[in-house]
């Protein structure tokens, strides 16, 4: 296998196991093994666990966004596309392999003293927390100033609503924090 379809390969695998299982509960062996590569090859790619956890993160980062923004486009610029975010959320939640925020998860599994992992997540989050802001720009009802306000509490509901769903495994949380968007924006 090529170098960066190694690389890649090692990444998808441990983003299913780590999301499936946890990071904590995920070892190195079993990446190694359901990768179908060696101990070596896997440390030539990754010097540690957090760094696949890392690139773990920045994938799933990635990922969320190419599937969001399209999803988001769909709809009519505005209020329109700003609850398309809660749309978006309930079709996640709807997926097979629902298990929550993969930050989320990650956070709570890692010391408070792990910056690196910490400052990944918190970056992931930021370009969420800009991204709302870029869509809260197209209601020329809501000024610049708000916008970075609404911005942050539009962020807690996404993220309550995703967080609590998966501790309740129902839909309601979501369904909770869109009405409440609404309400915010109208």
């Amino acid at each position: 296998m090529k170098h960066n379809l190694v690389r890649q390969t090692i990444i998808e695998t441990a983003s299913r196991l780590f999301y499936e299982n946890g990071y904590n509960l995920t070892g190195i062996n079993e990446i190694i093994k359901e990768a179908g590569i060696a101990k070596a090859t896997l440390y030539n790619h990754f010097r540690s666990k957090e760094d696949i956890c890392i690139a773990y993160l920045q994938y799933k980062d990635q990922l969320f966004f190419e599937q969001l923004k399209p999803f988001i486009a769909e709809y009519d610029s505005g209020k329109d596309q700003l609850m398309a975010l809660f749309d978006f959320l309930t079709a996640f939640y709807n997926q097979n392999d629902f298990n929550g925020c993969w930050c989320l998860n990650t956070i709570s599994e890692i010391p408070k003293e792990n910056k690196d992992i910490r400052a990944v997540i918190q970056t992931g989050k930021e370009v969420l927390i800009t991204y709302i802001e870029e869509l809260l720009s197209a209601i020329p009802e809501i000024t610049e100033a708000d916008q970075k306000v609404y911005a942050k509490q539009i962020y807690i509901l996404y993220e309550g609503g995703l967080s609590e769903s998966h501790l309740h495994q129902e839909i309601w949380p979501i369904e909770t924090a869109r009405t409440l968007c609404k309400k915010l924006i109208a």
